[in-house]
């Protein structure tokens, strides 16, 4: 039989790993870029700036993502471990407590009890650890691969201002950095809403917003402060 309905839960480790490191890459170095070159055209020094932090994002947002994720995951763990432990020691209680679970989803009380001692017969670790704990093979922490997608994607988003920086010419880096990060933004707003099936205006509209906010603060800084003393 044909699935008739797409569901995107599954995604949604990944997903969002990477579009906060794409977004995260392209902006932080656009605001680097729209920083210094507010500041001073010399480009060795823009380039500097830039590349480091490349590089530097992206190893913390890989191990930001690892050292999240590696968390959530250890309380997973140690939840599946309490529970494993009281079904061993309180089975019947524990098979009561996930009737009412049933019971609270609207299955009368026979029928949930009658559920609850299937699943126990099945798999009852499973069943607690879906029904009670929320914890599945879909939703559940993976750190190697979130810090992968980040930092993966935290590169190739932060190479595009870096692209423009070497190419642009210094009266017009300014401006070019701004639109060009915007509209990659929006475009990955879009993409990531159609992808997660999510409202892509909505998505295209946040991200606009703090991308403006982030480089005009960004450059606001590199126009301020005294380049005599910073260069």
């Amino acid at each position: 039989m044909q699935d008739l309905e797409r569901h995107y839960t599954n995604r949604s480790n990944w997903i969002r790993a990477a579009v906060l490191g794409a977004n995260d890459g392209i902006l932080s170095i656009s605001a680097i870029a729209v920083g210094v070159a507010a500041a001073t055209s010399n480009e060795s020094t823009l380039l500097l700036a830039t590349l480091s932090g490349l590089v530097a994002g992206a190893l913390s947002m890989a191990a930001g993502e690892y050292v999240s994720v590696s968390s959530q995951s250890d309380i997973e763990a140690a939840d599946l471990a309490r529970e494993k432990r009281e079904l061993e020691e309180m089975p019947e209680v524990e098979e009561y407590e996930l009737a009412k679970i049933y019971m609270s989803r609207g299955l009368d009380e026979a029928l949930a009890r009658q559920v609850a001692r299937q699943m126990h017969e099945h798999d009852a670790l499973e069943a607690h650890a879906r029904d009670e704990l929320g914890i599945n093979e879909i939703t559940s922490a993976n750190p190697l691969q979130a810090a992968f997608a980040s930092a993966l994607s935290f590169l190739i988003g932060g190479a595009f201002p870096i692209v423009i920086a070497l190419l642009a010419p210094q009266n017009w880096l300014v401006p070019l950095e701004y639109l060009t990060t915007l509209s990659i933004l929006a475009a990955m707003g879009a993409f990531s809403a159609r992808l997660g099936g999510s409202p892509i205006g909505k998505a295209v509209g946040r991200i606009t917003l703090w991308g403006t906010l982030t480089m005009g603060l960004s450059a606001a800084v590199g126009t301020l402060l005294p380049t005599d003393v910073l260069f």
